[in-house]
C-alpha cells in the first residue's frame, strides 16, 4: 500500500491506488483500489480532487437493509480508473468492498435480498453477498449497457447495440477495401456529442432458464433502427417493467438522419409482451417524452414530458396516463418548475420527483388527487436521484455539494423540513483533512431590477485582513442552473484552494428561477444573461472588499466558453477598472466563437434552430440578424485581455476549429494568449492526467495574470 501526501508543492506527484488486502490472482495485480491520502496543508486541489471515491449507480436491497453501490477510485501513473461494487447498511456506516477485479463493474440490480446482478465486461453477472460467489447470467458479444430485471425475477430487459449498416449503393463502394478509413455519408446526425454514429442502442427481452439468459432467444422491442434509450445521456431509466410483468413501457425518438437532427419529439410507447403490440402513449405531445413509470397497481403511467419540439430546455412537466381511459394530467400546471428522476409513492396517491428549485435540486412530492405540491428536501445541495425503500418511507438519495463529491443520504416521505440524514463515509478520511472554502448565497440585483442567485465562494483559509484576486463562472448549457454541483473539472473548491474568490451567478437563460428567466436567453445571447455577469462581477468587486478589483479573471465551457469570447469584446471603456478592462485574464473551453461556422458544423441542429432562430443565411429574419451580429468573432478587434483557449478534438458539438479559430484571432491581434489541445477528449476532460493537466493550466495561467 502507497501513501500519496498532498501539499502546495504537490504539482508533481501522482495518485498512487494501493491494493486491496484480499488475495488476487496475477491477472488482478493492477486493480485499483482506495488510495491512502495525507493533506499536509488543508488545501484541496486537483490532486486531492482525483483521490476521491466517485459514486454513481447505486440500488436499494428489496428488504431494504442494504444499498448497493458503485465507486470509481483513479490511478493517475496508469492513468485509467476502476469501478467495483460495494455494498452498506441502509443504516449507514462502513461499506463493504464485493468485487475485486481489472475491470469495471456497473448496473447493480437486486435479485433477491442475498443475490445482486451487475455487468462486467460483455456478462451479466450474479454475486452472492456473503460468500462473494459469482455466476454468469448472460453474455453478449456487442456488449452490455444496462438492463432491468422482470418483477417476477424470470426475465429482463437489457441495453446493447446494433450496427448501422450502410445503404447498398454506399455499401458496394468499401468491396474488398477492408483498410480504408473513409466514411460516406448522405445525411445528417451521422456524429453526436462526442463519438461517430456507426451503431445504435436498442432494447431486447429475454427469459431466464435455470438463473441463465439464452440471448440467441432475446426479442427486439423496438421496430426500427432508432435509438432506445436515446443517445446521449438515456439509459435503464428510459424503460421499465409494469408490476405483473407483462408490458413494458419505454422511451424512443422514431426518427433518423435530418428528422432526427432537427427535432426533440421523443415519445412513450407500451409494448405488450404477449401479443407483440406497441401503443404510443404520449402521440400528440411534441417535446421530449422521456422516463416513464408504472404506478404500483399498474393502471397509470407517469413519465416526464416536454411540450414543445425542437426546445431541449423546455420544462420538464409532470405528465400522469390512465391507460384505460387515455386521460392524461399534468401534476405540474401551474408550477413553474420541471421534475426529474420520477418515483410513485407506495399507495399511488402522490409522486416524488427532483426539482431544480432556485440554486438546489431538491426533493418534491405530487398529490395526484389534489394536485397538491409540498417540498421535502433542503438544504444547501443537489439531490441527482432518489430511489424509495421497501418500508415505502425513506428515500434514498445520491446527493452532492460544492463542498462535497456523491454521498448518500436518507430522507423522509413525511418530512417537509428535511436536510437529510448522511448514510455513506468512504470519502470522509480524506475530506475530513481539507479547509474548504466558505460558500455563501447571495441575492445580487439586476439591470431590470430582478434578483439573482449568486454563489460566492471564499478562498481557502481565508482572512479578512487580506485581498485575493477573483474569478467569474460562467456556466455553460446555457440553460443549466448553477446549482450546488459537483464536477472534475468546473470545481469551486479546487478554485478556492489555488487562493481565489469565485463568483458564480445564475444569469438569465437557467432553469430553477421559473421559465420566464429560464427563456430570456433564447435569440438573446448577448443581452441580458451578459448583463447579468457584468452585475454579479460589479456587485461583487463593491460589496467584498476582500476582493481586488483589480484581479479579476473569467472562465467558462460551451455556452460558458461562448461567453468568454463575448466579454473579450466587451472589456472596454468599463468605468471603476484600471485602463477601462472589468477582467484581467480570460479562459475560454470549448467555446462558441463564430456562430455562422457553428451553425454548419454542429449536429443536433435543433439546438441552433431554437437558441439562435434559425440558419445564418435567412437575413430576412429579424431574430437571426440579432442573434448573429452577437457572434464573438465580430468583436475581436476590442480584444484586449489575455485569454487561454482550450478545445478538443472530439467534441462534435463544438468542434475543435472554433477553438483554434479564436487562439489564432489572439496571436493575430498580439494578445498575450495560450492554446491547449486534447486530440483525444470530448466535450469534457475526462482522461484523469489529461484532467490533471488542465487543472494544472488553468491555475498556472490566472495566478500568471491576476497573482504577479
Amino acid at each position: 500500500m502507497k501513501k500519496t501526501l498532498f501539499s502546495v508543492a504537490a504539482v508533481a506527484l501522482t495518485l498512487a491506488a494501493c491494493q486491496s488486502n484480499k488475495n488476487t490472482d496475477a491477472s488482478n495485480a493492477d486493480v485499483i483500489g482506495k488510495p491512502n491520502v495525507a493533506v499536509e496543508d488543508g488545501r484541496f486541489t486537483p490532486e486531492v480532487m482525483w483521490s476521491l471515491g466517485v459514486m454513481s449507480e447505486y440500488a436499494v436491497s428489496p428488504d431494504g437493509t442494504n444499498v448497493a453501490f458503485t465507486l470509481r477510485y483513479t490511478d493517475m501513473e496508469q492513468n485509467k480508473n476502476n469501478t467495483e461494487l460495494y455494498l452498506m447498511p441502509l443504516s449507514g456506516g462502513e461499506a463493504q468492498r464485493l468485487t475485486y477485479t481489472a475491470e469495471s463493474e456497473f448496473s447493480p440490480v437486486w435479485k433477491d435480498a442475498s443475490t445482486l446482478l451487475f455487468c462486467r465486461g460483455n456478462e451479466i453477472r450474479s454475486i452472492d453477498i456473503k460468500s462473494l460467489n459469482e455466476g454468469v447470467i448472460a453474455t453478449c458479444e456487442r456488449g452490455f449497457e444496462g438492463f432491468k430485471l422482470a418483477p417476477d425475477g424470470n426475465s429482463l430487459v437489457y441495453i446493447s447495440t446494433i450496427p448501422v449498416e450502410r445503404p447498398e449503393h454506399i455499401g458496394k463502394l468499401f468491396a474488398g477495401l477492408d483498410k480504408t478509413t473513409g466514411r460516406i455519408n448522405e445525411d445528417l446526425m451521422y456524429r453526436h456529442w462526442d463519438q461517430w454514429v456507426d451503431e445504435i442502442p436498442q432494447i431486447y427481452l429475454v427469459s431466464l432458464q435455470n438463473g441463465t439468459a439464452n440471448l440467441d432467444k432475446a426479442v427486439a422491442i423496438v421496430d426500427g433502427p432508432y435509438e432506445c434509450p436515446m443517445r446521449p445521456w438515456g439509459g435503464t431509466e428510459q424503460y421499465n417493467f409494469s408490476p405483473d410483468g407483462s408490458k413494458i413501457v419505454y422511451t424512443c425518438r422514431k426518427k433518423t438522419g435530418y428528422d432526427y437532427a432537427h427535432s426533440t419529439n421523443s415519445d412513450i410507447y407500451l409494448y405488450d409482451i404477449a401479443s407483440g403490440e406497441t401503443r404510443n402513449l404520449s402521440e400528440g405531445i411534441m417535446g421530449y417524452d422521456q422516463n416513464p413509470v408504472f404506478s404500483h397497481d399498474g393502471k397509470m403511467v407517469a413519465w416526464e414530458s416536454m411540450e414543445r419540439d425542437g426546445y431541449e430546455s423546455d420544462k420538464l412537466r409532470l405528465m400522469v396516463m390512465d391507460l384505460e381511459s387515455g386521460q392524461k394530467v399534468d401534476l405540474t400546471e401551474g408550477f413553474d418548475y420541471g421534475v426529474m428522476n420520477i418515483l410513485w409513492a407506495p399507495d399511488d396517491k402522490e409522486l416524488y420527483a427532483i426539482v431544480m428549485y432556485r440554486g438546489m435540486n431538491e426533493i418534491f412530492a405530487f398529490n395526484c388527487e389534489t394536485k397538491a405540491i409540498r417540498q421535502i428536501s433542503h438544504g444547501y445541495h443537489d439531490v441527482n436521484a432518489i430511489q424509495l425503500a421497501a418500508d415505502g418511507q425513506t428515500l434514498v438519495a445520491n446527493q452532492v455539494s460544492i463542498q462535497y463529491p456523491g454521498t448518500l443520504y436518507a430522507y423522509s416521505v413525511s418530512d417537509d423540513k428535511a436536510e437529510g440524514r448522511k448514510l455513506s463515509t468512504f470519502n470522509d478520511d480524506v475530506l475530513s483533512q481539507v479547509r474548504m472554502g466558505e460558500v455563501k448565497e447571495q441575492w445580487i440585483k439586476t439591470v431590470d431590477g430582478k434578483e439573482m442567485l449568486t454563489w460566492i465562494i471564499y478562498p481557502y483559509d481565508f482572512d479578512s485582513t487580506k485581498v485575493y484576486p477573483a474569478l467569474l463562472f460562467c456556466e455553460g448549457g446555457p440553460q443549466t442552473m448553477v446549482g450546488q454541483f459537483w464536477s472534475t473539472r468546473w470545481n469551486f473548491e479546487v478554485m478556492s484552494g489555488a487562493g481565489y474568490f469565485v463568483i458564480a451567478p445564475n444569469r438569465r437563460g437557467v432553469p430553477g428561477f421559473g421559465m420566464e428567466w429560464l427563456e430570456e436567453i433564447s435569440g438573446d445571447y448577448g443581452g441580458l444573461c451578459m448583463k447579468d455577469y457584468m452585475s454579479a462581477t460589479d456587485w461583487a468587486a463593491a460589496n467584498i472588499p476582500q476582493i481586488d478589483r483589480e484581479r479579476i479573471g473569467a472562465c467558462g465551457a460551451s455556452f460558458g466558453g461562448y461567453s468568454i469570447y463575448w466579454l473579450a469584446g466587451h472589456n472596454h471603456d468599463v468605468k471603476g477598472y484600471n485602463e477601462g478592462r472589468r477582467f484581467k485574464a480570460f479562459l475560454a473551453h470549448n467555446g462558441m466563437f463564430n456562430f455562422e461556422q457553428q451553425y454548419l458544423e454542429t449536429e443536433e441542429m435543433w439546438f441552433d434552430n431554437w437558441d439562435l432562430g434559425g440558419p445564418y443565411w435567412d437575413w430576412n429574419n429579424p431574430q437571426i440578424k440579432k442573434s448573429y451580429s452577437n457572434s464573438p468573432h465580430l468583436f475581436v478587434d476590442k480584444w484586449n485581455t489575455p485569454i487561454c483557449v482550450i478545445h478538443s478534438e472530439f467534441d462534435f458539438r463544438i468542434v475543435a476549429s472554433e477553438g483554434m479559430a479564436a487562439y489564432n484571432a489572439a496571436q493575430m491581434r498580439h494578445i498575450p494568449s495560450r492554446y491547449l489541445y486534447f486530440p483525444d477528449e470530448t466535450h469534457w476532460v475526462l482522461r484523469p492526467q489529461n484532467s490533471l493537466l488542465w487543472h494544472r493550466n488553468f491555475i498556472d495561467w490566472f495566478d500568471q495574470w491576476l497573482k504577479k
